[in-house]
């Protein structure tokens, strides 16, 4: 392996805990509960160095998180995963942060990652063709209930359903908010789109794609925790399925997943049928 790409991945590592004792870092590392996957979910041996680019991902987990959602209460394993190359921004940024005070330091810091999240259910050794989620996150949805969308409620559906069946995954992708392209982006597509654009077409008067989201690292986080066993996934979206198969993602169902329908997000859901969504017009109006 060339000098390029060991002092690549050393950089990474060590921008991984700049502002974390190096010994916790070990000592998490020793525990099992810090470890590395390639692109292909194959875990890593500790040491094992990746190269540039080869899009290894970093997972910290598993984590006890009792969740309760909408007053029903769920036990999952969380774990805490970003990509190498997020890390490596990290580093760039460290040298000139520790000059400065803690709290600001920590705050730019953690500005620079996006820090996707495995949620598991039950026992994986148990599950077969178990019901799995890849849920793109949503700020208005998700934490502040806004019915401008369906997100909040597909997330806790899918939990419901996943819980009800003992046992499933739900993968959290932090950098998908608006479909990639970010909350301030999506703010002004809110705005546009009340003044009578549908969602997409507020993307595209803002020069931005109609759906920006990666799925490469879900792929890897899915080939990883579920080993290669088919699984259905809760999607009305068959981009979303073709874009986990391009990644090598196979046996994949796909299990309608319609929830959260109100007036008040009836013409988005309109908008995301005409671009390909599999919904009915039963889904959109009689709910």
């Amino acid at each position: 392996m060339s000098g390029v790409a060991n002092f690549t991945q050393i950089g990474i590592i060590r921008g991984m805990f700049t502002y974390i004792d190096p010994t916790v870092r070990e000592r998490l590392a020793e525990q099992g509960t810090l470890f590395q996957i390639d692109r292909d979910g194959r875990r890593l041996e500790p040491g094992t160095l990746s190269s540039p680019g080869g899009h290894t991902i970093s997972v910290l987990g598993p984590i006890p998180l009792p969740l309760t959602l909408c007053s029903a209460h769920y036990e999952v394993l969380w774990y805490a995963c970003v990509r190498n190359t997020e890390l490596g921004k990290i580093e760039e940024l460290a040298d000139d942060l520790r000059a400065q005070n803690g709290q600001r330091s920590f705050a730019t810091l953690a500005s620079y990652m996006a820090v996707n999240s495995v949620m598991l259910v039950g026992d994986p050794d148990t599950w077969k063709n178990p019901l799995v989620r890849v849920h793109s996150s949503c700020l208005t949805g998700d934490v502040f209930g806004s019915e401008r969308c369906e997100c909040g409620p597909q997330m806790q559906t899918a939990l419901g359903r996943i819980t009800a069946e003992g046992g499933g995954m739900l993968v959290y992708m932090a950098g998908h908010e608006g479909r990639g392209i970010g909350l301030w982006a999506k703010a002004a597509t809110y705005l546009l789109q009340d003044a009578g654009e549908n969602t997409y077409q507020a993307n595209r008067s803002l020069g931005l794609p109609d759906d920006s989201r990666d799925f490469g690292d879900a792929a890897s986080l899915l080939k990883y925790f579920l080993g290669g066993k088919p699984f259905r996934l809760l999607t009305n979206n068959p981009k979303k399925v073709n874009d986990l198969g391009d990644y090598g993602v196979e046996g994949i169902s796909r299990v309608k997943h319609v929830t959260g329908v109100t007036d008040s997000n009836r013409r988005y859901l309109s908008a995301k049928q005409d671009w390909g969504h599999e919904l009915s017009e039963e889904d959109i109006d009689g709910a």
